[in-house]
């Protein structure tokens, strides 16, 4: 028996056609591209699925990158955390300048699940029949979750492909000296990490008063016109992936040492 919540109970044929089903964790940034669907689109649905812990985040790393990287990694995300209250005002204008909302939106309905890999959340999907799935903020769907959907998977990534798959796309963009690729993509879904079909991409130029903390806000609420045409794509069946001749490679959090003298270098916190 699965035990699965939802906030608006069982789903009519009616409702089925055409969903756009958001799989998020939650967040502004996910609220954000919500809202930005939820305008454009009638039928948007939201699967919210747990966060995933702090001690899961720490032991996956470390089995990856070993205990040191893992930890001094926690560490920029606790700081973060922390400075993310001194960037309120920049954070403000983003959403003003690009005519974006981070506020939760009451009129789409939310059904709840631990996670989207687990048993509840599949037979949520089953229940849900999506025509798009668009996933922003939210863990990557293994194989078997991939397997029964059935319909095209998106992505919101907050870096440009392929060359900086992963986490803290703009922050390495910049830190790289590479700020023409600081932008966002909309990728296809496939089992490796942001290596699916590229379908849009857009840039921005991120401001002296931008940090760490904003980077990810800014990518997303000026990347909502990316958002949009690639799932009417998808409900269009008319998705055509671009190919990049470009160097590939996957990003983490910077660890704490690594954000500190990047930030003394650049002047980029």
């Amino acid at each position: 028996m699965c035990n699965v919540k939802s906030e608006k109970g069982a789903l009519s044929s009616a409702e089925h056609k055409g969903r756009i089903v958001v799989v998020t964790a939650g967040g502004d940034n996910a609220n954000i591209m919500i809202n930005a669907l939820a305008a454009r689109f009638t039928n948007v649905a939201i699967l919210q699925e747990e966060p995933e812990s702090k001690a899961l985040f720490v032991m996956r790393r470390a089995r990856k990158l070993g205990w040191v990287m893992a930890l001094g990694q926690l560490a920029t995300m606790f700081v973060s955390r922390i400075g993310k209250r001194f960037t309120r005002r920049r954070a403000a204008e983003i959403l003003r300048e690009n005519d974006a909302s981070a506020a939760p939106n009451r009129t789409v309905p939310v059904h709840r699940v631990d996670s989207i890999n687990d048993a509840d959340g599949h037979a949520m999907l089953q229940l849900l029949k999506p025509a798009v799935l668009f996933l922003i903020s939210c863990r990557m769907l293994k194989p078997e979750t991939l397997a029964a959907v059935n319909c095209p998977i998106l992505n919101f990534h907050a870096g440009i492909n392929p060359q900086y798959r992963g986490l803290m796309g703009g922050y390495w963009a910049l830190a790289n000296n590479d700020p023409e690729n600081f932008g966002a993509t909309v990728h296809l879904v496939d089992e490796g990490v942001d290596t699916g079909g590229i379908l849009y991409q857009s840039r921005q130029t991120p401001r002296r008063a931008d940090t760490i903390h904003t980077y990810p806000l800014l990518q997303t609420a000026a990347s909502t016109d990316i958002a949009i045409p690639a799932v009417e794509d998808a409900l269009a069946g008319k998705l055509r992936p671009i190919a990049i001749a470009a160097p590939s490679r996957q990003w983490y959090h910077p660890p704490v040492w690594t954000w500190f003298w990047n930030g003394l270098r650049h002047g980029r916190w």
